[in-house]
């Protein structure tokens, strides 16, 4: 068994950073799921909702950071099984939350470890990785997320009445998957000694992994793509099922559209995944991002039957989820071993922002008299904004690596 771990753990790395990412998709999306019975039980306005949806995001924001500037130093494995063990505890302490302010302060906790983890699946799929197979990796890992996200809404079809069970599932499945994460998870022995190169430095050099040497561009321009689109992105993931329920669809409707969201996000990533591998990057980023404007704007205006709804949502969910695998492959090629988990962990703080902003957004716009239909609509510009960021960065990226090729064939 020992030696079959050894031949094959790179293979085993990203089949465990796929699991880490399957759970961690039910935790992210465990609120939306269970809001149109939760919201009710607890008598939550839609402001009191908002700050519920984005009290995970708050401690994903410290965590991610933390996260990313200690795996940098003590070893992505071991923050990588520390955040998976805090975000699948508190997500089961969920269930016995009995009102608003242990709502919040549960999911806040569940949000540091899952922030905490999110930069490290990210540079392990992409450190195990061949370099011309790495966007694949990362969109492998990444659609496990929408996966899991389908799984969550599953629930809801199953008849399930109580809100609790996309807890109970979100918190024990990443518990189990622990002790085979601290046994068979891989780091590279490359990066090991990169890494612990580097475990002298200081705080102070984040600015100048961030911004310097070049990178400054890269990284305001990997902020603003993660900003912008993870606001819609985490707005639809809490609020898509309340505000299909809102223009008069079933709750059944909502939930299977929610899956569509998540299964086509699946498809999604894996293909633009190994897109974004080719030289064809820049074409890829456009139309994921053009996918996503269409169909936002079309379910904005629509009032068709159930089915023409839900599939205008899995075309949404295509072209939205595409957008995440591509920032996610794309940022580990922003910076070098030694600091990749401190810059992709700032860069998933950064977009956490953003993701904190979407559930606050449309919680304040509702409660303003804004229909379903205008909440979307007002997203169409902010994506736009993510989308033209995305681009220029890919096409950065690209020239980037076609210098590096011609060097090292020169040489």
């Amino acid at each position: 068994m020992s030696d079959f771990i050894t031949r094959h753990r790179a293979t085993i790395t990203i089949i465990i950073c796929f699991m880490v990412a399957l759970f961690e998709g039910v935790d992210l999306q465990a609120a939306g799921v269970a809001a149109p019975r939760l919201l009710p039980l607890f008598k939550l306005s839609p402001q009191e909702a908002g700050v519920f949806f984005s009290a995970s995001t708050f401690g994903l924001l410290g965590g991610a950071v933390c996260g990313g500037w200690l795996a940098d130093r003590i070893g992505r494995k071991r923050v990588l099984l520390a955040s998976i063990l805090i975000f699948g505890v508190f997500a089961l302490a969920t269930v016995v939350a009995r009102d608003f302010d242990g709502l919040v302060g549960l999911r806040f906790m569940t949000g540091v470890g899952l922030g905490g983890a999110l930069p490290n699946m990210i540079a392990l799929a992409s450190e195990n990785s061949p370099p011309d197979r790495r966007g694949f990796s990362v969109g492998l890992m990444y659609c496990g997320m929408p996966l899991g996200g389908a799984l969550a809404s599953s629930i809801n079809l199953a008849g399930s009445a109580d809100w609790r069970h996309v807890f109970y599932i979100g918190g024990i499945a990443p518990l189990i998957l622990a002790p085979a994460l601290a046994l068979c998870l891989h780091e590279s022995k490359a990066i090991r000694s990169e890494l612990a190169a580097a475990r002298g430095a200081s705080l102070g050099d984040i600015w100048r992994t961030l911004f310097g040497e070049g990178r400054l561009i890269a990284t305001v321009l990997l902020w603003t793509g993660f900003g912008f689109s993870l606001l819609v992105l985490y707005l639809l993931l809490n609020w898509l099922p309340s505000l299909l329920v809102s223009r008069g669809f079933s709750r059944t409707t909502a939930s299977w559209a929610q899956v569509a969201f998540n299964l086509s996000g699946v498809v999604g990533s894996i293909g633009v995944g190994r897109l974004i591998d080719s030289p064809r990057r820049v074409w890829t980023t456009t139309i994921s991002f053009a996918v996503t404007v269409i169909f936002l704007m079309t379910l904005a205006v629509a009032h068709g039957s159930p089915i023409f709804t839900i599939l205008i949502v899995g075309a949404l969910g295509l072209g939205v989820m595409s957008n995440q695998s591509l920032l996610y492959a794309l940022a580990p090629w922003c910076y070098p071993g030694p600091v990749r988990g401190t810059g992709v962990g700032f860069a998933v703080a950064v977009g956490r922002t953003g993701s904190l902003i979407g559930p606050l957004l449309a919680g304040q716009l509702l409660g303003a008299g804004q229909t379903a239909g205008q909440v979307l609509a007002h997203m169409a510009p902010i994506i736009v904004i993510g989308a033209l960021a995305t681009i220029i960065l890919a096409g950065l990226l690209n020239r980037e690596r076609i210098t590096a090729s011609l060097v090292a064939v020169q040489v």
